[in-house]
């Protein structure tokens, strides 16, 4: 069922508020709470920033943009659902993420060895810092940026209801 035309008009400025409102988030864990993001979790935040960017048209162009800038970000926010995903893979031990991000198993050389944990984030990807009703925040972000992308495909064919009904289609 498609959105009500307010709500599909209004999806960039509302997508826009809620990356807004995930980013400040973020940021409260990190500069307030004192929760260091490892590099998974700042992988996580470019689709936000992007958003943020890429909602600004529809405001000083119109909707003559609307639909590809909700297709844009209907992509961007399951772009991110998927990289959150594979981080919540990672911390539940469902496979291994990337060396620089888990450190793995160290190499039978010293100086390999001494390379390696030197290049290896002192934030682990493997481990959950936090987490609330048995989701970590990687769990907690693939829902909403699944969600906002859903919003995004729900607003796209609510445009398309609009532009039929304004047309007598």
């Amino acid at each position: 069922m498609p959105l009500p035309v307010g709500l599909t008009r209004n999806a960039p400025l509302m997508l826009s508020l809620a990356s807004a409102l995930v980013l400040a988030v973020v940021y409260y864990f990190q500069y307030g709470l004192g929760y260091a993001p490892c590099t998974l979790c700042h992988w996580q935040r470019v689709p936000y920033f992007a958003a943020l960017a890429l909602f600004i048209p529809p405001v000083i162009w119109g909707h003559a943009v609307l639909r590809p800038v909700l297709i844009i970000g209907a992509c961007l926010f399951f772009a991110n659902a998927l990289i959150a995903g594979y981080h919540m893979g990672i911390e539940w031990k469902w496979w291994t993420g990337p060396m620089t991000c888990t450190g793995g198993q160290l190499p039978a050389d010293p100086q390999a060895a001494l390379e390696q944990i030197l290049n290896t984030s002192l934030i682990r990807c493997d481990e959950i810092p936090w987490s609330f009703l048995g989701l970590s925040m990687a769990g907690w972000n693939m829902l909403i940026a699944a969600g906002l992308g859903i919003y995004a495909i729900a607003a796209i064919l609510g445009l398309r209801t609009a532009t039929q009904h304004h047309h007598g289609v």
